[in-house]
C-alpha cells in the first residue's frame, strides 16, 4: 500500500501533534505515523511518581490550554496523557497507529517513508520521534559482569520493586534526583553523580526555564552574548518531592564511580560498595536511525539545521529534540513555536513548488 500526502510527520506524541495542529491551520493535507499503540507519547511509559516541572497553563500545546488536575500543582504524567489524547481527538488530527517508520529516502522531488504497514510519499517530512526510545548508557568497565539487577530511567516504575534492596541510583539530572527521591524512603540508597548536583533555584519552575531558553536564542539570532540557556542556572528542578528529601537528607550524591564489580561498584582511592541494582539516570540520544538514508547525520548524533529545518535536505524538518531544534522544543510548551515555524517553512515550499 502507498499514500501520497503533502507531509508525513513521524511521531504521535507532543511534538507531532503540535505540527499537526500548525499543518492543518496551513490547510496542508498530512499524515502522523506514530508507533505508539494509543495516544500520549512517552508520557505513556515514564515512572509512576513522575510530575511535570509547571503547573498546567505552564504545560500547553498551541490551542488548546492543560486543564488543571485537581489537587495537585503540578500535574501527573497520566493527566499529561489525558491532555495529548484530547488533544489530538479535538482537532481531529489524522494519527496513524501503530505504525513504525523504518526508512526515509529521496524519491525524485518526492520523500519516501518506508513503514511496517506500507508506504508513503511527501514533498515534506517532520520527524517528531523524540529520544525515548533511545535510552543512554555509558560504558563503565565491568558492567557486563555486575549480578545485579541493571536498568534505565525508561525502566523504572515505583519503589516497590526494590523495598529493602541497595539500590545505586547513577545521574545528577532531573530524572535521577527525582528517581532517587523516590526510592529514598524504602531503599538503602546511594546516589551518584559526575559532578555535585546543581540545583535550580526553588522558585523555579518551567515557566521560568521556557523565558530563559527563549531568551538566550533571542539574544543569539540577534548576534548578542550567549547568556548560557538553561544550563547556566542549574541541572535539577526541586519539585516538591524533590525538595523534600533533599532538606530531609536523604539526596547526598556520591562522585561517580570508576568500574563495576559483580557486586556493586569501586572507586579509584579502593571504595567499594555493594549493590542490588544500579539504575541508569544517564540521558537518551535523539531517535533518527529511520533517517539514516537520507545521509544527514553530523557531529554528536544530530543533524545539522538551521532552526528545524535540516541543511542537507530541505524538505526535512526535526522538532522536539531539544534545544539545536528549537528552544525549549522538548518540552510541551516550548513546542508550539518551533512547530508552527517549521509548518510555515513547509507550506512556503510547497506553495512555491505547486
Amino acid at each position: 500500500m502507498t499514500q501520497t500526502v503533502d507531509v508525513v510527520v513521524i511521531g504521535g506524541g507532543q511534538s507531532g501533534l503540535a505540527a499537526g495542529y500548525h499543518l492543518r491551520r496551513l490547510g496542508l493535507d498530512f499524515a502522523v505515523l506514530d508507533a505508539g499503540a494509543a495516544p500520549g507519547g512517552a508520557w505513556q511509559h515514564t515512572w509512576d511518581s513522575l510530575h511535570l516541572f509547571s503547573p498546567a497553563a505552564y504545560s500547553s500545546l498551541p490551542g488548546r490550554l492543560m486543564p488543571p488536575q485537581a489537587g495537585e500543582t503540578y500535574p501527573d504524567a497520566a493527566h499529561a496523557v489525558s491532555y495529548l489524547t484530547e488533544y489530538e481527538q479535538r482537532y481531529e488530527l489524522p494519527v496513524h497507529r501503530p505504525v513504525r517508520v523504518t526508512g526515509v529516502r529521496r524519491d525524485g522531488e518526492l520523500l519516501r517513508v518506508e513503514a511496517d504497514s506500507g508506504t508513503w510519499r511527501a514533498r515534506a517530512v517532520v520527524s517528531a520521534t523524540g529520544t525515548w526510545s533511545r535510552p543512554f548508557v555509558p560504558a563503565i568497565p565491568g558492567r557486563a559482569d555486575f549480578g545485579g539487577r541493571q536498568l534505565h530511567t525508561v525502566e523504572y516504575e515505583n519503589p516497590a520493586a526494590f523495598a529493602g534492596q541497595k539500590v545505586i541510583v547513577v545521574g545528577g539530572g532531573n530524572s535521577g534526583a527525582q528517581i532517587a527521591a523516590d526510592l529514598a524512603h524504602d531503599t538503602e540508597l546511594s546516589w551518584v553523580t559526575l559532578r555535585e548536583p546543581r540545583y535550580l533555584a526553588d522558585d523555579i519552575d518551567g515557566r521560568a526555564l521556557f523565558d530563559h531558553a527563549t531568551a538566550r536564542r533571542r539574544a543569539l539570532d540577534e548576534g548578542r552574548t550567549d547568556t548560557g540557556g538553561v544550563a547556566s542556572l542549574g541541572d535539577i528542578v526541586a519539585v516538591p518531592a524533590v525538595r523534600e528529601a533533599r532538606d530531609a537528607g536523604f539526596l547526598k550524591a556520591q562522585p561517580m564511580f570508576d568500574r563495576i564489580t559483580p557486586t556493586g561498584v569501586a572507586w579509584a582511592d579502593g571504595t567499594t560498595a555493594d549493590a542490588d541494582a544500579i539504575i541508569w539516570c544517564t540521558g537518551f540520544r535523539p531517535a533518527l536511525s529511520h533517517l539514516a538514508p537520507l545521509g544527514l547525520r553530523g557531529p554528536r548524533s544530530h543533524i545539522p539545521t538551521t532552526g528545524t529545518r535540516a541543511i542537507g535536505e530541505p524538505r526535512l524538518h526535526l522538532l522536539g529534540y531539544g534545544d539545536w531544534t528549537g528552544p525549549a522544543s522538548a518540552t510541551l510548551i516550548g513546542v508550539g513555536r518551533p512547530a508552527r515555524e517549521a509548518a510555515r517553512a513547509i507550506a512556503s515550499l510547497l506553495g512555491g513548488s505547486r
